[in-house]
């Protein structure tokens, strides 16, 4: 069957994808294509090479089934997404836009997406070198960033995820890591084919080490950014802010409000994911166009079961 009598709509909800998804695939492929086309691109989708704490691939179906995501005004095509917390990139793999900027201020997971983009290759050829053993775990992560490669950086950096505890990625106060050997089945170290997705999705995405205030510098009207920062922590316990040696707490947390603000009267379609605490929510409460839905989430940090269960979200929009 062909698609040529079918709307971006239709192939949404024919292949329960996102709209500013299926908006690109309708105006990507041809006229001629058919149904087991579109599939065809559905299904070879990349998604993200980490396992991230915080990562959103567990809410994109609320995303989608909500209405979360922009309305029509923008355009895929047209118009950029910008990512400046981009860690595992659940939302921006889900998306696939034709034009985005990422950034992150971890410097290895940027130069793991550089390396991805540009020498996956080399990168899948030092994976398979890699061995899911406790001693060797140890031996690798001990390693200092200074005196290793870009490519050597990257192989490092998604071993250790692939292999520590929980997937965490935290670091001391030196800024090395130190996250604990995890205990699997049989971890995947090496995804080769979505390793190569992943790196066609990125041929054309800028991605850079920045500060997420630089967006106010490249943002135009019309543009997508989407927020996706270290939570305000949830009780005295629950912080996780070691993603940089920095931390995210009031202060930082205030300023990004007032980004968001600035990106909002420039005329950007804004959203932002934090946790439901009394703190962002005055945050973001009263201001005018501006949006705070609830979704449910889980958060599997805590080593305990009892840590582990179903939380709510905010999730800010300016649309």
């Amino acid at each position: 069957m062909s698609i040529s009598n079918l709307s971006a709509t239709s192939i949404a909800n024919a292949f329960d994808v996102n709209f500013i998804y299926a908006r690109q695939l309708f105006q990507s492929v041809g006229e001629d294509s058919t149904l087991e086309d579109v599939q065809k691109l559905v299904n070879a989708k990349p998604k993200p090479f980490v396992k991230w704490v915080g990562g959103k691939r567990q809410l994109l179906k609320q995303f989608h089934e909500l209405g979360l995501y922009p309305p029509e005004a923008f355009n895929p095509i047209t118009n950029t997404y910008h990512e400046p917390f981009v860690g595992g990139g659940a939302v921006f793999f889900d998306l696939l836009p034709k034009n985005a900027k990422l950034s992150d201020l971890n410097n290895e997971l940027i130069i793991t997406y550089n390396v991805i983009k540009d020498n996956v290759d080399e990168l899948i050829k030092s994976l398979q070198k890699h061995i899911y053993d406790k001693e060797y775990y140890l031996e690798v992560r001990a390693k200092k960033v200074e005196d290793l490669s870009n490519i050597e950086i990257a192989s490092r950096f998604i071993f250790l995820n692939r292999t520590g505890f929980n997937g965490l990625y935290r670091v001391n106060k030196s800024g090395q890591f130190n996250v604990p050997f995890g205990r699997y089945g049989n971890p995947v170290i090496c995804d080769e084919d979505n390793l190569r997705r992943v790196s066609n999705a990125l041929q054309d995405v800028i991605i850079t080490h920045q500060d997420y205030k630089k967006v106010l510098e490249t943002a135009q009207s019309g543009d997508f950014v989407y927020f996706d920062p270290p939570y305000y922590p949830i009780n005295a316990t629950s912080s996780f802010t070691s993603y940089t040696v920095e931390g995210f707490l009031e202060r930082e947390q205030t300023e990004l409000r007032d980004t968001f603000v600035k990106l909002h009267e420039k005329g950007c379609f804004v959203m932002l994911s934090n946790s439901d605490t009394p703190f962002i929510n005055k945050l973001y409460s009263g201001l005018d166009g501006i949006t705070i839905n609830k979704i449910t989430a889980g958060r599997p940090i805590n080593s305990k079961g009892t840590g582990r269960g179903k939380i709510t979200e905010v999730l800010v929009t300016n649309y």
